[in-house]
């Protein structure tokens, strides 16, 4: 964040509205300008300081949403897989139990 810290101070450019004689006009002037462009350049600084700010920020959000995706792909690729693995283990059950039931017809037991 930029070290210009905007206050109401800072951003007070006018001071009076006294009348402004001839040969004063010119000293009030510059000594308004000089303000306003002090304000100018707090502002300025402020906003390039949250341009960089949002930026970080969005940087950030699409690093969290690649992060997500991947994720979310191997996590789809895993629950394939689990699924995979469980539909192996109840047709190994089945050709078991079946076998296992044959070799005890074979052998004559029931």
């Amino acid at each position: 964040m930029s070290d210009i810290r905007l206050t109401n101070e800072k951003m007070h450019t006018f001071d009076g509205h006294d009348k402004v004689g001839v040969f004063k006009a010119g000293e009030k002037l510059m000594d308004f300008g000089e303000k306003q462009n002090a304000a100018n350049e707090a502002v300025a600084a402020n906003i390039n300081d949250l341009i960089k700010r949002v930026c970080a920020l969005e940087d950030k959000q699409i690093q969290s949403a690649e992060a997500l995706k991947k994720i979310a792909e191997e996590l789809s690729a895993f629950k394939k897989e689990l699924d995979r693995v469980r539909l192996t283990e109840k047709l190994n059950s089945g050709a078991i139990e079946r076998l296992d039931t044959a070799m005890r017809l074979a052998k004559g037991e029931e």
